[in-house]
C-alpha cells in the first residue's frame, strides 16, 4: 500500500500515515506503515488515517480492527488533548491484553450466553472468549481482522469487510461497511451497514475507550456521567442478562441526573458486585427506529470537555473500566490502569438471540442492517 503523509496539529508521539491523501506534512519523526498477522494468518499492511475538521478536532484512525485510534479536541483552556485511549502500532493492539480498545465490533457486539442460540430452528455454536460466554463476536471478533479502507475527502473514512460464511460460527457471508465521519459541528458520526446471504444476527458498535481529561490523566471516576434511561438490564454473575427490564429510580444505575461515575460506585449492590462496577446494558428513553436519541452526556472533571452520545440504537453499554489491569503502555507512556478510561456502546441489547423479547438483531437475505450513533464534543467553561 503507496502512503502519502497528511498534515495536522498532531502531538509528534503520535506518528500517522493517511492513504488517499494528496497533502503532504513534515514531522519530527519518521512515519512507517505497520505490518500484522491477521487472523486469517496472513501479514498485511495496517495504515493510519486521519479525519479533521475546520474547528482543530481530528480522529485517528487505524484499518487493523477498525480502530479509533486518537481524538483531539480542545479542553477549556484551549488546549489541545487526546481523549481516546491506543496505541502507537498496530502490533501493539494485536499483543494487548484487552483487544478491544477503540475497534469496530462485530459480528456481535456484547455477550452471547454460552456461545449458543437457536435460529430458524437450528443451534448455532460460537466461539467461547469470555468465560463461558462469547463477547464481541468471540475469537474471531472483527477486532483482529484487516478492514477495506477509503478515504474519500477529509472529513470522512469507509470501513469495509466481509466476513464469510461460519466465522466464528455465524452463518452468512455478512458484507459490513461503516463509516466514520467528523463534521463541523464537531460530531464524530458511525453509520453501520450490513447485509447477508443467510438468516443470521448482527449488532455492530465501537468500542473506543475514552478518558475526557486526556489520556494518562488518572481516575475516571470524577467525570460526571448523565444517561437517559429509565430501566437497564441486570446480569448474573457472568454478565449475561437475566432478561428483565429493571427501574433504575433508587439504585446506583440512576444517572437520569448528572452523577459523578464513582459516587456509588462502591456501593454494595449485586449488579455492582456482578460488574465489578458499571459494566451493563442501559433501556434508552425515547428511541424509535431511524430517530436519533440523546442517550448520554459525560463531562471531564478536568478539562470541561462534554461528549454527548446520539444513537438510533435501543441500548447503551456503559463500561466504567474495571477489568484495566496495569498490563498495557499507551500511546504517552501511562498504562491502562484500573478504570482510567470508560466506554459507551450504542448497542442492540446483550444475548437478544437468546431473549424473544429483547429487541431482534436478526438480519435476513434482502434485507439491509442499518444503523447510526454519533459522539458530540463541546467544552464546558
Amino acid at each position: 500500500m503507496k502512503l502519502k503523509f497528511i498534515a495536522g496539529a498532531l502531538p509528534a508521539l503520535l506518528l500517522v500515515a493517511a492513504c488517499n491523501s494528496s497533502t503532504k506534512t513534515t514531522t519530527t519523526d519518521s512515519v512507517k506503515t505497520d505490518s500484522v498477522a491477521t487472523k486469517d494468518t496472513s501479514t498485511k499492511s495496517a495504515s493510519f488515517y486521519i479525519l479533521k475538521n475546520k474547528n482543530n478536532l481530528q480522529a485517528v484512525f487505524t484499518n487493523y480492527g477498525g480502530r479509533l485510534v486518537s481524538l483531539f479536541v480542545p479542553d477549556k483552556n484551549g488546549k489541545i488533548i487526546d481523549v481516546v485511549t491506543g496505541f502507537k502500532t498496530a502490533e501493539e493492539y494485536k499483543k494487548s491484553t484487552e483487544p478491544y480498545f477503540g475497534a469496530t465490533i462485530g459480528r456481535y457486539g456484547n455477550r452471547i450466553a454460552k456461545g449458543k442460540f437457536m435460529l430458524d430452528g437450528k443451534q448455532v455454536t460460537l466461539t467461547i472468549n469470555n468465560g463461558p460466554n462469547t463477547l464481541h463476536g468471540g475469537k474471531a471478533g472483527f477486532q483482529y481482522v484487516m478492514f477495506d479502507a477509503t478515504r474519500p475527502d477529509d472529513h470522512t473514512l469507509i470501513f469495509s469487510y466481509l466476513s464469510k460464511d461460519m466465522e466464528g460460527g455465524f452463518p452468512g457471508n455478512v458484507k459490513v461497511k461503516v463509516t466514520y465521519s467528523l463534521n463541523d459541528e464537531n460530531e464524530l458520526h458511525m453509520d453501520y451497514e450490513a447485509t447477508t446471504d443467510k438468516t443470521t444476527v448482527v449488532n455492530l458498535t465501537n468500542h473506543a475507550f475514552f478518558n475526557l481529561n486526556g489520556e494518562g490523566s488518572g481516575t475516571i471516576l470524577n467525570h460526571v456521567v448523565q444517561i437517559n434511561a429509565d430501566k437497564y438490564t441486570p446480569v448474573d454473575s457472568t454478565l449475561i442478562p437475566t432478561g428483565k427490564l429493571d427501574p433504575v429510580a433508587g439504585t446506583p444505575f440512576d444517572f437520569n441526573k448528572p452523577t459523578a461515575i464513582g459516587l456509588r460506585i462502591k456501593d454494595k449492590n449485586e449488579q455492582l458486585k456482578n460488574g465489578n462496577g458499571y459494566d451493563h446494558n442501559f433501556v434508552l428513553s425515547g428511541t424509535a427506529p431511524g430517530k436519533f436519541a440523546h442517550a448520554a452526556t459525560v463531562v471531564g472533571d478536568k478539562s470541561g470537555v462534554v461528549m454527548d452520545v446520539y444513537t438510533e440504537e435501543p441500548g447503551l453499554q456503559f463500561y466504567s473500566g474495571n477489568f484495566m489491569q496495569s498490563k498495557n503502555k499507551f500511546k504517552g507512556g501511562s498504562k491502562d490502569d484500573f478504570r482510567t478510561a470508560f466506554a459507551m456502546e450504542t448497542q442492540h441489547f446483550p444475548d437478544s438471540p437468546n431473549e424473544p423479547s429483547f429487541p431482534t438483531t436478526t438480519l435476513k437475505p434482502g434485507e439491509t442492517y442499518k444503523t447510526s450513533s454519533y459522539y458530540k464534543f463541546s467544552v464546558k467553561k
